[in-house]
């Protein structure tokens, strides 16, 4: 069997372009509803409890610095391996791989907890895999990250930091508008 190429998983999976991780489809959004402030600062706002999606990654079209309030966790479901770079809230940081040598210390699964920066770039062609998040991400919960802040606050991965994908030129830092991957 012949390896797809991403345009092919792209277009069999129904993704689209996302500012932050890619191509996207949200293929879960809770029927049920957490009202507003139902849950403690910062996820007050009313919102799903929870959701999930597809994503792919490429070197084109990679996982940008960013941040989500909520907790995600990350899957993967085919293609190359996706290295990321976690810059926890408590200024330490680490490095993941998620893919299929599993023997060889890749992770299926992998927990982002909600306010960790993170940046991924895939390491081949393409990457598959999934994100579920819980409870339900809406787009304020997601703020794009500034490299050189970052850098500055954990200097042990500075260099690393500023090798990873980084916002586009001219790309607004802060507060990221509405993609599928926020769903509302």
């Amino acid at each position: 069997m012949t390896r797809a190429t991403a345009q092919q998983v792209i277009d069999a999976l129904g993704l689209t372009p996302a500012q932050t991780c890619g191509y996207v489809r949200v293929t879960y959004t809770s029927s049920l509803e957490l009202a507003a402030h139902a849950l403690p600062s910062p996820l007050q706002s009313p919102r799903p409890v929870g959701t999930a999606l597809y994503f792919l990654v490429a070197p084109e079209a990679p996982v940008r610095l960013h941040r989500i309030r909520n907790d995600q966790l990350y899957h993967y479901y085919a293609g190359d391996p996706l290295e990321l770079l976690l810059l926890l809230e408590d200024g330490t940081s680490s490095r993941h791989t998620i893919g299929p040598d599993i023997l060889g210390g890749h992770n299926v699964q992998l927990l982002i907890p909600g306010g960790t920066f993170h940046t991924a770039r895939v390491a081949g062609d393409w990457f598959l895999g999934g994100s579920t998040e819980s409870p339900g991400v809406v787009p304020e919960d997601v703020e794009l990250g500034d490299p050189d802040a970052l850098a500055l606050r954990h200097p042990d991965v500075a260099e690393l930091i500023r090798t990873y994908p980084l916002p586009a030129t001219g790309e607004p830092r802060g507060s990221v508008p509405p993609d599928p991957a926020t769903r509302r």
